[in-house]
């Protein structure tokens, strides 16, 4: 089993930056592809970002290239989403997932329970 802690959401004015963090226990950390997705109310789940088992691919939906940043920290079981140039569509409870199959997909394994972003315009 891997548990996942979200943190970092919160509200924020249009083109402003937060950075998300998501810690996790459990099985070898290394060994799980992580990314985040996001859901905004009456709107179907949609991938954001992902980021490769030691880091070194990452890919991104269209509308989020050039302003969020996926990284990991293998040694301290992290994963962060830096979110810059934020706008209202970013709305939305962003979840982190884990999964041992790169690419990720909305069917992965493992997610938290989610922390709300606000983008006020």
């Amino acid at each position: 089993q891997v548990q996942l802690i979200e943190s970092g959401g919160g509200l924020v004015q249009a083109g402003g930056s937060l950075r998300l963090s998501c810690a996790a226990s459990g099985r070898t950390f290394s060994r799980f592809a992580m990314g985040w997705f996001r859901q905004a109310p009456g709107k179907e789940r949609e991938f954001v970002a992902a980021i490769s088992y030691a880091g070194s691919m990452t890919y991104y939906r269209d509308s989020v290239k050039g302003r969020f940043t996926i990284s990991r920290d293998n040694a301290k079981k992290l994963v962060y989403l830096q979110m810059n140039s934020l706008k209202p569509e970013d709305t939305a409870v962003y979840y982190c997932v884990a999964d041992t199959a790169y690419p990720l997909s909305n069917r992965a394994d493992y997610w938290g329970q989610g922390t709300q972003v606000t983008v006020s315009s």
